[in-house]
């Protein structure tokens, strides 16, 4: 449902009363074909998402996906092939290839930061630093780079952080709040050895180590010797993230997955058949 309301959002921000220059240009009655194809390596993901622009425009139009979402491409490579009416195909084309340069650009960030994860147990988690009315896709696009998703809002895991644990006066009293008020997993962030400790004491489901050095990464996870989750965050960059996996984290969150996307370069040409 989040999916099929972005398109629809998205087809009418960019189409609004009309595409005027296809319906002056274009005849009625012109088919085209189209192509995506990959103008870069990467790693697929929108495909399937940019179909459904393309029929979300006209119902008419038929996609023939060639490479599936979460697949390797490289330069040349076809994505798919789309077959219909031209006015229609020209005013999806912008749509479709946003969703789908956007998405494909996370899942090959993502694929490259997992990549430099191999022979480690850290699973590399995105976060909400995601662009407003797109959290469904940017989220879905990690996972077809081979990440995993944190939590998807405020509502399905409670993150109690530093400026929640100053208003309730402790961790464990935020933690003995939230208890006495819902069942939702909750992970808290610390700063210090000693808010570690108090952290692993109260049987949470994940910590996370708020900017902790490589050094002090290892003495935690030695530390907390497997009681808890621990998951890194702050500056994981993709120079740094293979060091960190190694102090042997359970989870990684990458904010920059969704946060500085760089599109993957990808066109759609167009063929006109009359």
């Amino acid at each position: 449902m989040l999916i099929a309301d972005a398109i629809k959002s998205a087809i009418q921000e960019d189409v609004g009363s009309g595409d005027i220059t296809s319906v002056v240009c274009i005849p009625s009655t012109t088919d085209a074909t189209a192509k995506f194809i990959a103008k870069a390596s990467g790693i697929v993901s929108g495909i399937d998402v940019a179909a459904r622009v393309l029929s979300s425009v006209d119902p008419t139009i038929v996609t023939n996906i060639l490479i599936a979402d979460g697949s390797p491409v490289t330069k040349g490579d076809i994505i798919a092939i789309a077959n219909g009416p031209a006015r229609s195909m020209l005013t999806a084309e912008r749509t479709a290839l946003n969703f789908l340069q956007r998405m494909s650009g996370i899942a090959t960030a993502t694929h490259a930061y997992v990549a430099a994860t191999n022979g480690t147990k850290a699973i590399i988690l995105d976060t909400r630093k995601t662009a407003p009315g797109l959290r469904a896709t940017d989220k879905l696009a990690v996972v077809h780079g081979g990440g995993s998703n944190h939590r998807f809002g405020l509502y399905d895991m409670a993150m109690l952080k530093n400026n929640h644990i100053t208003a309730c006066g402790s961790i464990t009293a935020a933690v003995t709040a939230l208890r006495a008020e819902t069942q939702v997993p909750i992970e808290v962030e610390v700063r210090s050895f000693d808010e570690l400790e108090e952290a692993l004491s109260l049987n949470i489901e994940r910590i996370m180590l708020d900017h902790f050095s490589l050094n002090d990464m290892q003495r935690a996870v030695t530390i907390a010797a497997g009681r808890t989750p621990l998951e890194a965050s702050g500056n994981m960059t993709i120079e740094r993230i293979s060091a960190v996996a190694a102090t042997g984290i359970d989870f990684i969150s990458v904010g920059a997955l969704t946060h500085s996307v760089t599109a993957l370069d990808i066109s759609f040409t167009f063929d006109p058949t009359h």
